[in-house]
């Protein structure tokens, strides 16, 4: 499992870790000292000997290459602000497939919906329901109704004994 830490974090401590081992530490000192395991130690103390301090650097994150550049991600954004009704969907709603759509049309690149939810997570969206809330709701009638005619209800159907299933 990967230690917890940004990959310069980690990559300093690897530093540190070959910097405590040239001035004489044992790996199990060093391990103490930096808390991590002594198994740890020694693979960077191998990886130092095979390929000096450079081995120990961090690496870039494997992986494909991004499709959409920062300054297309924001301008997305600001394409999705304007509401699914902007670009001629029915409800107010993003699907995760009306952003690939969305996203084709824009920037000629094609995602599947899947990996669509990884960019708006990358951008800070998250995943909401919306309410279901009548349209011709009142909603006054309905907190007085709650205040005053349910309490009623509830009340009687706890004194009228259930004929259905006697005790």
């Amino acid at each position: 499992m990967r230690s917890k830490g940004t990959p310069q974090e980690l990559e300093r401590r690897r530093l540190r870790a070959a910097a405590l081992l040239e001035e004489g530490h044992s790996g199990s000192q060093v391990a103490r000292m930096l808390g991590v395991t002594p198994g740890a130690v020694s693979q960077w103390k191998k990886a130092s000997q095979r390929g000096g301090s450079k081995a120990l650097h961090a690496k870039p994150h494997p992986g494909p290459a991004r499709k959409l550049t920062a300054k297309q991600l924001r301008r997305l954004e600001r394409l999705l602000l304007k509401g699914p009704g902007r670009w001629g969907y029915c409800t107010e709603l993003w699907t995760l497939g009306r952003v690939a759509e969305v996203i084709a049309e824009h920037f000629g690149v094609v995602y599947d919906p899947s990996g669509v939810w990884h960019i708006l997570r990358a951008m800070g969206w998250s995943c909401r329901k919306p309410q279901r809330r009548a349209r011709e709701g009142d909603e006054a009638g309905i907190a007085r109704w709650r205040k005053k005619d349910w309490p009623r209800i509830k009340k009687r159907a706890t004194k009228r004994p259930n004929r259905r299933f006697p005790r």
